[in-house]
């Protein structure tokens, strides 16, 4: 029987505890050793995960407990050096989104890893969820002839920053921070942008950041509208975290609506599809459909890493999405479209 992977994990905050619990649905794969500088808060996931080894610095990880890979849960302010660590110890390397909060950085890391050979993926679970991927599937089948245009909505008053009190303090924040995950998402589904127009907004008086953007993508020939909102305004279908959308085809309608239900119209009438996440016993209810598609996501980067292919969101891809993120940023700025 083959050996089990070995993962280190480094970062022990909200996420991190459902990051090792999903490591623990797949078959031949084991989390080692969790590192954070909170040295507490390490010891308590690891105690609560059944992780025996428990570290303050990711560079005594590397080299006491040589991981076959690193799988990085912390922010985006410590990705890059974590990466760089990961390189000079030549252990692939698993980061969160955003892959960085520099658009020269995150092009410098994928062109490390891959002068230096060391495998680096993204974390970039939202395309893998499960309402989202079935809706890849029916555009791939034809259900609704070739897609002319597409709405992607995340629109809520839920509260993030209780959670993740953090990202009051981001300057880039709902771009950087869901914007990635739509985009990858609209990428998933349509292909490479061909240009992209932005605009963004500060509504809480109290962060940094912008909390409301809405994006007009060219893709493919697809026009695709996302629209980011955490400024708080009350609305009727607030679902948080799911993502809503319509899609508009030739042939048909598919439209995304609460309660991961999918209404698909065509010619021959309006086809209502339920398609709910996998339910696991350490899932949060509140973030079902996000936290359950953690689980494929890692499944794909345990498929690259076992058998030395790509991951479907290897960091070379991803790099594609943070192209999209940057030049929102740009645009935005700029107040006027890019051209990709």
């Amino acid at each position: 029987m083959a050996e089990p992977l070995r993962v280190g994990l480094v970062g022990a905050g909200f996420w991190a505890s459902y990051q090792a619990a999903a490591w623990g649905e797949l078959e031949g794969v084991r989390c080692v050793a969790v590192c954070d500088q909170d040295r507490p808060k390490a010891e308590s996931l690891a105690k609560e995960r059944g992780i025996k080894k428990v570290y303050a610095d990711a560079a005594e990880l590397l080299k006491k407990e040589k991981p076959d890979v690193l799988d990085i849960i912390t922010n985006a302010a410590t990705h890059a050096p974590l990466v760089r660590l990961a390189v000079e110890k030549k252990t692939p390397v698993i980061c969160q989104k955003p892959m960085s909060a520099s658009a020269s950085e995150c092009e410098e890391l994928v062109g490390l890893c891959s002068s230096k050979k060391v495998p680096f993926s993204i974390h970039e679970n939202w395309r893998w969820q499960a309402p989202l991927r079935r809706v890849k599937e029916l555009l791939a089948a034809g259900a609704i002839g070739t897609p002319l245009r597409c709405r992607i909505d995340m629109i809520t008053a839920y509260d993030v920053f209780a959670n993740q009190p953090g990202l009051r303090d981001e300057a880039r924040f709902i771009l950087a921070d869901m914007g990635c995950h739509l985009f990858d998402l609209a990428r998933s589904w349509f292909g490479e942008a061909e240009s992209l127009h932005c605009l963004t907004r500060r509504v809480h008086a109290d962060i940094k950041g912008e909390d409301l953007a809405t994006a007009l993508i060219a893709m493919g020939g697809v026009a695709v509208t996302v629209n980011l909102s955490y400024a708080g305004t009350p609305v009727e279908r607030d679902c948080f975290p799911e993502t809503l959308a319509f899609i508009e085809g030739e042939k048909g309608s598919i439209e995304l609506v609460p309660g991961c239900r999918l209404r698909v119209t065509t010619a021959k009438g309006t086809e209502e599809l339920q398609v709910p996440p996998t339910p696991y016993a350490w899932m949060n209810p509140k973030y079902a459909v996000v936290q359950s598609s953690m689980v494929p996501c890692l499944k794909d980067l345990l498929r690259a890493l076992k058998t030395g292919s790509r991951a479907e969101t290897d960091a070379a891809d991803n790099l594609q999405t943070m192209r999209l993120v940057f030049a929102a940023y740009r645009s935005a700025t700029m107040g006027q479209a890019i051209q990709l």
